[in-house]
Formats: structure tokens, sequence, C-alpha cells
């Protein structure tokens, strides 16, 4: 009974919360002016938005950019308020624009939207057209485009510089925890293929993200065994298929890579780091197969 009356407060404290913002005046959202005072609360966008953005021009980044597993600018993230995503806290920073990814926070999205807020929604990378598309999208938005063609020129000179580095193929099992591997359409695939080496998920069917048996990675064999690195701090049942004993024979056989996660969870200029690991990787994984 008390858990029900407990809920049932906790509704009402919601909706009334809901029905002051609504009571509120908010700015109106221009396309047209250059914004002064901008909120992310995407993690891709808050790292963009860190890169281009003028002097006092960003307010506020999500509490996910300081986390230094998934933001590669997590010490500059410090420098920002910290938002997570809920309608109240970012009406009360009265931003003239709104950042936002297409799968964050839906609600607090749509409801700024009723408020009349400017909200700019970007979708996830799964290609260096994307995280080209992106960068120029946000200079655009943030009246930073000069800045912007310079960050899509530093990477593609990044990547070009990897390209002509001399390489021998190499197969590629991006192994994550709970045995997913990655494929095309992701972004780390994007990083795969523009270090000119083989993705063992085309072989095996997987489009996007998709879950493998254990035996099946053992029968493609990689030369190369990527993994993502990241510390759960702590045992978790989703990391049990980096011990089972099949995968550390496998391991023990093969070129280990570890590409920090956060490289490729977002696209920027950044992400050829990806890249860069990628290919040395590859060219020591050569040389292992000719000394023995």
């Amino acid at each position: 009974m008390k858990t029900r009356r407990a809920w049932t407060g906790a509704f009402r404290c919601v909706m009334a919360a809901a029905a002051a913002l609504a009571s509120w005046p908010s700015l109106p959202a221009s396309a047209d002016e250059t914004p002064r005072r901008v909120v992310s609360m995407n993690l891709c966008t808050d790292q963009l938005a860190m890169l281009l953005a003028g002097d006092g021009q960003l307010n506020s980044v999500s509490h996910l950019a300081s986390n230094r597993q998934a933001s590669v600018l997590a010490d500059e993230a410090k420098r920002y308020r910290v938002n997570h995503g809920l309608a109240e806290e970012v009406f009360l920073m009265q931003p003239d624009l709104v950042l936002a990814g297409t799968y964050t926070t839906r609600v607090t999205v749509a409801l700024l939207r009723r408020l009349g807020f400017r909200v700019e929604a970007f979708e996830p990378e799964a290609s260096f057209d994307d995280v080209r598309a992106n960068i120029r999208r946000m200079g655009a938005l943030l009246g930073r485009s000069a800045s912007a063609e310079a960050m899509v020129a530093a990477l593609d000179r990044a990547l070009a510089e990897e390209a002509a580095r001399p390489g021998a193929p190499a197969s590629v099992a991006l192994y994550s925890p709970n045995s997913y591997l990655s494929g095309p359409g992701t972004l780390a695939d994007a990083a795969v293929k523009a270090a000119g080496l083989e993705n063992v998920a085309d072989a095996l069917g997987i489009a996007g993200a998709g879950r493998v048996p254990l035996e099946a990675l053992v029968m493609a064999d990689p030369d190369l065994l990527v993994t993502g690195g990241s510390d759960y701090g702590r045992p978790a049942l989703a990391q049990e298929n980096f011990r089972h004993p099949a995968f550390q024979a496998l391991e023990a056989q093969k070129t280990a890579v570890t590409v920090p996660d956060k490289y490729w969870i977002c696209g920027a200029s950044f992400t050829a780091e990806a890249v860069r690991i990628l290919r040395r990787a590859a060219g020591r994984a050569n040389v292992v197969e000719h000394a023995e």
C-alpha cells in the first residue's frame, strides 16, 4: 500500500512539474541567428560541439561527456555545466539551441520542442561519409562552418596517410561483450575498411552488430582479435565470453588489439586514431607471421 501511495505521489509531482514548465515562457527558436547558449544532451553531439563551438557558445554537455571510457574529450567536458537529459534542467538553462541524438531521451526532446525550443537531432554515424556530414552540419548550426571544413580536411589527411602506408592483408574480428561482432553498417567496420583490412563479420553474414557462437569466431580464424578494452570495474556476466577457455586459446594464438571504444562510439576527427591502431596492429601481425 505504501509503495502504491509513493508511486502515486511521484506521478503527481512529475505532472505538476510538467504543467509548470508548460506555463513558463520559452525562448523563440530561430534558425537564422547564430546560437549563443547551446546545450547538448548526447555524447556524440557533446564532442562535436566541444570541438567546434566558439568561446562561451556551448553552455552544457551531457554527463556522459566526462566518462573517460566513452569520451575522448573527458577532460575538456569539465569546463561545462552537466545535464542528464531532463527537460526541467535544460529548460532552466534557457538555451537557444539544443543538440540531441535521434535516440536521445525522446520524451525530453518532444517536450522541449512543444515548449518552443529549437532542438536539432543527429543520426549516429555508420561511415566516414556520415562523420563528415555530421561535422559539417554541426559547423553550420553553430555558425562555425570554416572550423568544420578544417576538421573534415584533418580527418581526410589522417585517413589518406594511413591508406598510403605499406601493409599486408589481414582479417579482423571486432569482438565485444556478450559475444557481439560488429559488421557492415557500424563505424567500427568503417574504420576496419579504412585501414585496408577485412572484417570477418562479412563472411559470417553479420550486419550491424550481432551475436555469434564462439565456435563461429574460432572457425573464422581472424588474424587480429579486436576488443574495446572497456573496464567494467568488477566481474560482469557481459564479459564471460572473454573468460571462456576457447576464446583465451584463440587470443593467445592471434594478435590481440585493444581499440578504445571512445574512438568509434562517436565519429569525429579522432576516429582516425582507431584506423591508425588497426593499421599498425596489422603490420605487427604480418611481422609475426613471417617470423614463424
